[in-house]
């Protein structure tokens, strides 16, 4: 009997020491090392909280198939990298998110914003479901079709074309002048 358990407890040890190994924690959210798409494997660049009026809204992660952490360097690659984000409070609606981007991208976008504005749009109207709680968006770049891939929970809402599109999406956290100045430390795996 003592073998039996002593077993099982190695086991169970065994997988959460992998399951640490594979996934990091930021306020209750379990975020994946690596993200994968159409087989490409994107790595883990860092992670923060984005926090409003002194309430956490969401667990944000940056993703890349090669590693930088020069935010400039990020925003223009023309290779795989992903933005995911966690939703954590039950104050963000689809609203409030839209809203939100649209200021991210006014201070991204700087002169091309008029040019983008009906890809906004488009994007924007991939974030009008109901959120709640722990819903999930992978803001996925393809460097294949120069597009970026939208999912919410892992169904695909749409897509926009365009690395013009990405460079000011990436921005909104990357930029030199970004929503979020520790966010994109944060991201960027800047200590």
């Amino acid at each position: 009997m003592r073998k039996i358990i002593l077993s099982v407890l190695f086991v169970v040890f065994q997988f959460s020491s992998l399951f640490a190994q594979n996934t990091f924690v930021a306020n209750g959210v379990v975020i994946p090392r690596t993200l994968e798409f159409k087989g490409k494997v994107m790595e883990l660049s860092g992670f923060g909280v984005r926090s409003k009026m002194w309430v956490d809204v969401y667990v944000q992660a940056l993703y890349q198939s090669f590693y930088s952490d020069k935010p400039f360097e990020v925003m223009q690659s023309n290779t795989e990298m992903a933005i995911r984000i966690q939703i954590t409070s039950a104050m963000v609606s689809s609203g409030k998110l839209t809203r939100n981007f649209n200021s991210g991208f006014e201070r991204s976008a700087g002169d091309n914003l008029e040019a983008l504005r009906p890809r906004i749009e488009k994007f924007k109207s991939y974030l009008s479901d109901k959120i709640v709680e722990h819903d999930v968006y992978n803001l996925i770049y393809n460097p294949a079709d120069a597009s970026v891939y939208v999912y919410k929970n892992d169904e695909l809402k749409g897509t926009v074309q365009g690395i013009d599109f990405k460079i000011a999406l990436f921005g909104i956290w990357l930029s030199n002048n970004p929503v979020d100045e520790q966010l994109k430390k944060d991201l960027l795996g800047i200590k």
